[in-house]
């Protein structure tokens, strides 16, 4: 069967692959979208909401950060709490995966379901769907099949307790012992919430520091908060690998140690989502990894052909993903809408706590020899947070030392990727510590945290 000539397909059904299609429908152009999964969302529904919602519900289902205030919490037992966690998490995976669809419906985009695959002639041909094999021919075609988890030969992911992230996302009952491997974003997230709910987690980093993307000083006071919390970190640990022998499932380190695991999670790299899609018969390049290469206008090296999203690579954030989308499509069709991606996006990690960043570090400063300063207001000192029971972390500003401008805000703390906006602003309209100084915020608010972190960035020049 072949399908009436559409402006554009797009493969994936993701969050660029949704934003594409929206952003072109709402230009008049006649849109499809190829989706494998019955469900929209992609790894933003399956994996980021997932965790964040496991995040929230944990916190809430266990009393974790809260109990020592209260000396009281919910008193449920660890099979319960990871029983009711599930049924949120699959309740919000499903209202999202809703929502995308609806989106799409209000749009007038066309959703086929099925394996994708780039044939001759600017064509998609789909199979295994319920309308039967089908072939797509559009104007363009852009592709956003995200990543999937990279499963390095080391590591026996056929065993039934050794888990990736997307996996691991889906645990139904607790584990009294889980090793985490990997020091990034996604490791410390997973990390974070199976600790709270009662797992003994030792968390491995082949690197010196955890979320080594990030300040330092943000770096080092996660891991404090982590340690505080009873979590082991084990810190230049090589490349582990894991086996299991007659004393169970064990992760083998570089020193010589064998840690002990119920679970293991490896959460280290992705790769993409290209496999089947017949990219090197369309003549689309791809690195090592199985990443689309792209040009500014997200331009693959076969004509007519874009790609956007996780699929070609870091920074891999759905909040980047889905502006690429729009940004592709819009050069696509010549439209003047939306031709560059957000210079200053930020970064957020859904750790417990949280930790958040936009701009230049301070080691980033002192690399490129700007002369700078650091005002910081930590929340030990902030109502708000106090009321809370949230006083671990703080608000880091770095500013250019000549004209106060603002180069760079970290934070870590409650609601850090919630607070990290307030500073995205003022560095879009090249701000400085002044906007702080001289703007009333409510009180109490861990929002005030910025007035006093630029207060005391202007005691810091005059203590020099």
């Amino acid at each position: 069967m072949t399908d009436p000539r559409y402006d554009l397909v797009v493969v994936g059904g993701g969050p660029a692959g949704e934003k594409a299609a929206a952003q072109a429908a709402y230009w008049g152009k006649r849109v499809a979208v190829v989706e494998r999964l019955e469900r929209l969302g992609g790894t933003m529904v399956g994996g980021a909401v997932s965790s964040k919602t496991m995040r929230e519900a944990a916190l809430y289902l266990t009393g974790f950060k809260r109990r020592e205030i209260y000396g009281a919490g919910p008193d449920l037992t660890p099979q319960a709490a990871v029983e009711r966690l599930r049924s949120r998490t699959d309740q919000v995976e499903g209202q999202m995966s809703t929502s995308a669809a609806e989106n799409m419906r209000r749009h007038g985009v066309d959703m086929i379901h099925g394996e994708a695959r780039l044939g001759s002639g600017r064509t998609v041909v789909v199979q295994g769907g319920r309308s039967g094999d089908r072939i797509l021919t559009a104007d363009v075609i852009l592709l956003a099949t995200g990543s999937r988890p990279h499963h390095p030969d080391e590591v026996p992911f056929d065993d039934p307790d050794v888990l990736d992230s997307d996996a691991a996302a889906r645990l139904d009952r607790p584990s009294k012992r889980l090793v985490v491997i990997g020091g990034g974003a996604v490791g410390c997230e997973f990390a974070s919430i199976f600790m709270a709910l009662g797992s003994e987690v030792t968390l491995v980093d082949s690197g010196p520091r955890l979320l080594a993307f990030m300040d330092r000083e943000i770096s080092v006071l996660l891991a404090d908060a982590f340690r505080a919390d009873g979590m082991r970190i084990v810190q230049d640990a090589g490349h582990p690998t894991v086996s299991r022998g007659s004393r169970g499932l064990e992760v083998h380190l570089a020193s010589g140690e064998a840690l002990p695991a119920d679970k293991v999670v490896f959460a280290a790299g992705r790769s993409g989502n290209t496999d089947d899609l017949g990219l090197a018969e369309a003549g689309v390049e791809t690195d090592a990894r199985g990443r689309v290469l792209v040009d500014d206008r997200y331009r693959t090296s076969a004509p007519g052909v874009y790609a956007a999203g996780d699929v070609i690579g870091p920074p891999a954030l759905a909040s980047v993903s889905m502006e690429q989308a729009r940004v592709a499509v819009c050069w696509a069709f010549e439209v003047p809408f939306k031709l560059t991606v957000d210079p200053l996006p930020p970064f957020g990690v859904y750790s417990i706590p949280e930790a958040a960043m936009l701009g230049m570090t301070e080691e980033a400063a002192s690399a490129e020899g700007i002369p700078h300063a650091v005002g910081r207001a930590r929340f030990a000192t902030n109502t708000r947070a106090a009321i809370a029971g949230a006083g671990e972390g703080l608000v880091k500003l770095v500013f250019a030392r000549d004209d106060l401008r603002l180069l760079g805000v970290h934070i870590l703390g409650d609601a850090a990727t919630e607070l990290i906006h307030q500073g995205q602003a003022v560095m879009h309209f090249k701000g400085t510590l002044d906007y702080f100084i001289h703007s009333a915020f409510n009180v109490p608010t861990l929002s005030e945290a910025y007035k006093y972190a630029a207060y005391d960035g202007l005691g810091a020049l005059r203590r020099d």
